[in-house]
């Protein structure tokens, strides 16, 4: 049957918007190639008609690049299409990656939507709640250990605070009555500053000499000597 009918080809897949982008991005390639080297000629063509006198081998040259403008127009119309077409190409393959992402987002919520349902299952608020009440009545329980375990034995409960305050009161004047008690000079005051009058100077003695000799230049007879 094979035979007669022949056999039903399969199908190829259609290429995907990467394989596209690279086909036109080839073929773009291929066109730039060859406006570059029309270019070269162009210029080539230039230098011969600026070094070629007017006339007929002029004309030729002009024709001939003439030719080639309008072939270097036609490529770059066509690089023109495939580079608006690689633009469409593009704006589909963003649109495609956008949903992609957009459709695992939604599937990693729905299982994080489904894992947390599953949790809620066993979590109650009802238990928190009396969880929570536990934990306040344990801490009052505990504070109310550690005031009974800090009470000091000696000190009664019923003490009244004017009567602490008088006797307060009558301490402070035990004390300033014990210091005026003391004798002034058993008491530890700061140093008495006497104002002693300042030592008398006198003047400085002048030695005698002994050799001293009177207006005739003869040794000077003492004073006492003469009243003698």
């Amino acid at each position: 049957m094979k035979k007669i009918f022949g056999a039903k080809k399969s199908k190829e897949p259609p290429p995907s918007i990467q394989d596209a982008t690279n086909q036109i991005n080839k073929r773009g390639e291929s066109v730039d190639e060859k406006i570059r080297k029309l270019d070269e000629e162009l210029a080539r063509y230039k230098e011969q008609i600026r070094r070629t006198r007017p006339g007929p081998s002029q004309d030729a040259i002009k024709a001939r690049a003439v030719r080639l403008l309008k072939h270097k127009r036609m490529y770059e119309e066509q690089r023109t299409v495939l580079y608006n077409q690689t633009y469409n190409l593009d704006q589909v393959g963003f649109a495609a990656d956008g949903l992609k992402d957009a459709q695992q987002t939604m599937n990693a919520m729905k299982a994080a939507n489904k894992e947390l349902k599953g949790m809620m299952k066993t979590v109650k608020i009802e238990d928190i709640d009396n969880m929570q009440d536990e934990m306040t009545d344990l801490m009052d329980v505990s504070n109310e250990i550690q005031e009974s375990l800090g009470r000091s034995y000696n000190i009664p409960d019923d003490v009244d605070e004017e009567e602490l305050m008088g006797e307060l009161d009558a301490l402070e004047a035990d004390m300033e009555f014990e210091s005026a008690a003391v004798p002034s000079y058993l008491q530890p005051d700061e140093e008495p500053d006497l104002n002693l009058p300042a030592a008398p100077s006198y003047p400085t003695a002048v030695p005698l000499n002994r050799h001293q000799e009177d207006e005739l230049g003869m040794p000077a007879v003492p004073r006492a000597s003469l009243r003698s």
